[in-house]
């Protein structure tokens, strides 16, 4: 084939763009984990792409530099409509399923990194803010009542209890049960709080 021979003409597959959204998502899972557990300063490309079984190259293909992946990262977006993602009157069982489910199959916590903004420094605060903006003041918007707010922030206070003892803590009673079981004790609490009886 000489320069001047057309090439052949790819096509995209379906299984392509799998691939590709396969291979982002294990970076940003990887991201996540590092960000968990290290200070934003001292994660390297390396690492994420190590962590993720990709070259650095291809983290950088995908999102174009280490600010742009942690921008990613430090959104709550994504994580806050899955977890919030159900009727008010089963949110809280919903809530406390998703977390301790997203812990044993991904090893990631949908909310849990906000533990560690003190590591970040300035990045902190960006983590914060859309922690709080996100998570706590999405869920008291669909909260009744005057104080929404403050059962929003005691309701995802007590997510994130449960978090730190299952995936960081890894409290060996609670590891044991089942997850439906953690879920059957722990949901009427945390519902408690999103729709109070009086």
């Amino acid at each position: 084939m000489t320069s001047s021979t057309p090439r052949p003409h790819r096509h995209v597959t379906g299984s392509a763009r799998r691939d590709a959204e396969e291979t982002k998502a294990a970076i940003v899972r990887a991201a996540r984990h590092l960000l968990a557990r290290h200070a934003h300063a001292d994660i390297t490309l390396k690492a994420v792409a190590e962590r993720a079984g990709v070259s650095p190259p291809l983290v950088l293909k995908y999102f174009g530099s280490k600010d742009a992946l942690f921008a990613q990262i430090m959104s709550f977006e994504a994580d806050a409509a899955a977890i919030l993602d159900a009727p008010l009157e089963g949110l809280g069982r919903h809530m406390v399923h998703h977390l301790l489910t997203s812990q044993a199959e991904q090893g990631a916590d949908p909310i849990l990194r906000i533990v560690f903004a003190p590591l970040h420094r300035e990045h902190g605060y960006v983590l914060r803010a859309n922690f709080r903006t996100q998570v706590v003041r999405r869920l008291g918007e669909r909260l009744p009542g005057a104080d929404a707010g403050l059962r929003a922030e005691l309701a995802v206070a007590m997510l994130l209890g449960l978090g730190v003892m299952y995936g960081i803590a890894r409290g060996p009673h609670l590891r044991a049960m089942a997850i439906a079981e953690i879920t059957d004790r722990y949901a009427p609490a945390v519902q408690a709080c999103l729709t109070p009886s009086c």
